[in-house]
């Protein structure tokens, strides 16, 4: 029986976390938090989201809406702040306490962001955090380096893919899950081609997956809707390279989409 594991983006909605010079802590949680969710379930990890898209739940709602889907563990991503900017930066994870294995996940996680070139500030405990307290199964806290650090943001930004990888990483280590996909027995992926597409939203409600698809198309964007691990998921085009997929994630980002580029 595969792993379950409860995804939260720290933040969202009227609650936009850190900022700095305009950079919103929320949606940074939010694409990491997608990126990192989509290596999991390549690895046959069930994953559920706290939240797909930009809207505001309680610490003590995600912690309930954990607790009542029985997953294994909970992962929070968030960025860090400090009161003076660009006087700290780096990673630190942070759990009820410092004992089993969130503890081990925590430093497995950190550990793989050092090898992306963050600084790692260690493991820290925090019992007095909703989420970290009020839920069941093991759960862990990633500051994702400090937003108001500019040498943080540019690793961020320019190492999302191997972030979100590194940390998917770190989980896989601790649960003892092949960190690679799986590949069927005598075939070549050497010569095969990567492509791209930009995930605008992703829902447990079909619903609300087709009245985003059908706004998107209204738009011409050409959006269409897939179903897989228990989500309705928005994307729009394919690409063979990167930079066309980051040329329509502009474009929708203009447009006022939160979004996330994926491989295929």
């Amino acid at each position: 029986m595969p792993y379950s594991i409860m995804l939260d983006a720290g933040h969202g909605g009227r609650d936009p976390g850190a900022v700095y010079n305009g950079r919103q802590e929320k949606d940074d949680t939010l694409a990491l938090t997608l990126a990192i969710g989509e290596i999991l379930q390549n690895r046959g990890v069930d994953v559920e989201y706290t939240r797909t898209t930009d809207v505001y739940e309680s610490p003590y709602q995600k912690a309930m809406e954990a607790n009542n889907a029985g997953v294994d563990f909970f992962v929070s991503i968030h960025r860090n702040s400090y009161p003076t900017d660009n006087a700290v930066s780096g990673v630190e994870s942070l759990v009820y306490d410092l004992s089993g294995i969130k503890l081990e996940m925590a430093e497995n996680i950190n550990s793989q962001l050092e090898t992306v070139g963050f600084v790692n500030l260690g493991v820290k405990a925090r019992p007095g955090l909703v989420v970290l307290r009020r839920t069941r199964m093991p759960a862990v806290l990633v500051e994702v380096g400090f937003i108001n650090s500019d040498t943080d943001n540019y690793l961020f930004d320019n190492n999302f893919d191997d972030i979100a990888l590194a940390i998917a990483d770190g989980i896989l280590d601790t649960l003892g899950v092949d960190t690679e996909p799986d590949v069927p027995d005598g075939q070549d992926t050497s010569s095969q081609s990567r492509g791209y597409t930009v995930q605008a939203g992703a829902f447990r409600n079909g619903t609300y997956a087709s009245r985003l698809q059908n706004e998107l198309v209204a738009q011409d964007f050409p959006a269409v809707v897939s179903q897989g691990d228990g989500l309705y998921r928005v994307t729009v085009g394919t690409f063979p390279t990167l930079d066309e997929a980051v040329q329509m994630e502009r474009r929708l980002k203009r447009a006022g989409y939160q979004t996330v580029i994926v491989s295929e």
